[in-house]
């Protein structure tokens, strides 16, 4: 679902309107995200390959969670992410902190100078950059992968052998025979 953000002056608390909800009568700026509104009103946008990002206008905070699997690649995508709006000046670097669930990576967003800038708004934006920023990386991670396996599954002509009989030798492969490998039988041969 594409995300219509407008940044319109005032004075209210911070409202973030999504689809139809949108006004058409001032400038906007389209952002394309998988985007969700949870019950309590926070976005959660599940663009990124390697975590999930919420941005919580109520409690002024952007907290990244990570997907299903916990690596270092989760890791390093949150360090990117907190280092992305930290060099924007969306987010107070002194507040970057692990969360209570775990995994979890927060930060406070910067409060505005003026009344009139909504930090949620330019939070979205930036983290919608820093999404288009990313999807190289991870498009080109899943391209490697399924590469692979294709590979694996289907190999060429040079990476194969054709299936047929193997001529037989006395001694073939690393196993010789008549060689004893059971460490019980080894170890009564050798008895003190």
């Amino acid at each position: 679902m594409a995300v219509i953000v407008k940044l319109v002056p005032s004075t209210e608390p911070i409202k973030i309107k999504v689809g139809s909800a949108a006004t058409k009568l001032t400038p906007s700026i389209r952002l394309e995200l998988n985007i969700r509104k949870s019950l309590s009103g926070d976005l959660m946008i599940f663009d990124h390959a390697d975590i999930d990002i919420t941005l919580s206008t109520k409690n002024n905070k952007i907290i990244a969670f990570p997907k299903e699997t916990m690596s270092d690649l989760v890791y390093g995508a949150q360090n990117r992410l907190f280092a992305h709006l930290r060099k924007k000046g969306i987010i107070v670097a002194e507040s970057v902190q692990g969360g209570a669930y775990y995994g979890v990576i927060e930060a406070l967003m910067e409060s505005p100078y003026d009344d009139k800038v909504s930090a949620a708004k330019f939070a979205l934006i930036n983290i919608s950059k820093f999404i288009d920023e990313e999807r190289p990386y991870f498009e080109n991670l899943e391209a490697q992968v399924a590469g692979f396996e294709d590979t694996v599954a289907d190999p060429d002509k040079k990476d194969s052998t054709e299936l047929g009989e193997v001529p037989q030798k006395d001694e073939q492969g690393s196993i010789r025979p008549g060689f004893m490998r059971n460490p019980e039988s080894f170890s009564s041969m050798y008895t003190i």
